[in-house]
């Protein structure tokens, strides 16, 4: 059986966008991966940014300092 989570989701506006905060997140060594944008979620871009919720403050924080500005940033469960 398939566990099922909640997880923190942030979606960007373009590709270019979510690979630049693949790239931040790796040289930080910031939790999480590139998936593809749940379908419960709308998105300009079909890759999302998925990690632990307790990562969020740190990601948010990480965004800032990098000047990417997620199209939106979502808990759900998948």
């Amino acid at each position: 059986m398939i566990s099922r989570e909640k997880r923190l989701i942030i979606t960007f506006r373009c590709t270019t966008d979510a690979i630049a905060m693949e790239k931040a997140c790796k040289a930080a060594q910031a939790p999480g991966r590139l998936i593809p944008v749940p379908r419960a979620i709308s998105a300009s871009c079909g890759l999302s940014w998925c990690a632990d919720l307790n990562s969020r403050q740190s990601l948010e924080e990480l965004l800032s300092q990098q000047d990417l500005q997620p199209e939106g940033i979502y808990e759900c469960i998948i």
